[in-house]
């Protein structure tokens, strides 16, 4: 794991889309979108149907690597509002042995805000301690210094001539925003003007890699193509941060 520093907390990147929280000893992910197939099958799309194993599996691995005790997931747990009921046999029993096992918070986003802890867990529309608030959504008046979800930012990088795209964290001042941790999700241009103005000041796209991690300072709207070359604009993350 690799540090990141906000509003005065140390966090670490515990994966490409999840931070661990040492003070709390927890894993914050955001975005789960569990049953996104299922979803999609009955539109008539059909996709294999293991997102949500696959999801939980990657987060039970992250609980037993990192030892939490507390899991915060920060909205979208699920696609859509009949997700939760519709969780397939084998994820929900998987689900319902870790948040038993756990402190576990669902945070209601956009696309779930019924959930109701069918399968264990507690249900807030936002939880505030340590004097940070966690939420879904950004708001760009908040009180407290923020970690949210909702934009599933990525960022596409030119690395000797392929371009990569890779989930990031968006880091400001005052906001914290957390790629999509789901295993069948999108993502927004991190530097895209909509994430801009949820931050509303000067930011930084961080990827965490095995060793280090690297921002790119944002915005990138005055690059067309979206791509930035990593030897230009990687800089190293400073050991103290907003």
């Amino acid at each position: 794991m690799v540090p990141l520093l906000f509003a005065r907390h140390r966090f670490e990147i515990a994966a490409p889309a999840a931070l661990y929280w040492p003070v709390k000893n927890a894993l914050l992910v955001a975005d789960l979108h569990l049953e996104k197939a299922s979803f999609y099958a009955r539109q008539g799309q059909m996709l294999p149907p293991y997102d949500s194993r696959a999801t939980l599996e990657e987060l039970a691995k992250l609980v037993a690597t990192t030892g939490a005790t507390s899991v915060f997931c920060l909205g979208d747990n699920y696609h859509d509002g009949g997700g939760e009921a519709r969780l397939e046999p084998e994820a929900a029993e998987q689900l319902s042995a870790m948040t038993a096992a756990l402190d576990w918070v669902w945070i209601t986003g956009n696309h779930d805000r019924d959930v109701a802890g069918l399968w264990g867990g507690s249900v807030v529309d936002e939880w505030t301690g340590e004097g940070l608030a966690l939420r879904h959504e950004a708001t760009p008046d908040s009180h407290l210094p923020e970690i949210s979800g909702h934009y599933h930012p990525k960022l596409r990088v030119a690395v000797r001539g392929r371009h990569v795209s890779r989930r990031c964290f968006v880091r400001g001042r005052h906001h914290l925003i957390l790629p999509a941790f789901g295993s069948l999700t999108g993502g927004m241009a991190a530097g895209d003007p909509v994430i801009e103005a949820c931050v509303g000041g000067p930011a930084d796209a961080i990827i965490g890699l095995k060793d280090k991690p690297v921002r790119f300072p944002l915005p990138f709207s005055d690059r067309p193509t979206g791509t930035v070359d990593a030897r230009q604009f990687a800089l190293p993350l400073a050991t103290t941060g907003p």
